[in-house]
């Protein structure tokens, strides 16, 4: 699992794959594969790849942290 590069929520892409959020969050692909299947996870999907608009993954953050970061 890689490190981030991105050291502000402003450097983010526009879209997250699922490299970049395991990145973020420290976790394993296959967890954020599962993530990305729940019902309140955005994602978009364009033909096979599935992607998460960054407003949406801050949003599911915060929702899930309980708070505002």
């Amino acid at each position: 699992m890689k490190e981030s590069i991105y050291k502000s929520y402003d450097e983010l892409p526009l879209f997250l794959n699922a490299e970049t959020i395991s990145g973020l969050l420290g976790i394993s692909l296959t967890t954020v594969y599962e993530l990305m299947h729940q019902k309140d996870f955005s994602v978009l999907r364009v033909g096979n790849r599935m992607v998460v608009p960054k407003d949406k993954f801050k949003e599911w953050v915060d929702k899930n942290s309980g708070g505002n970061h």
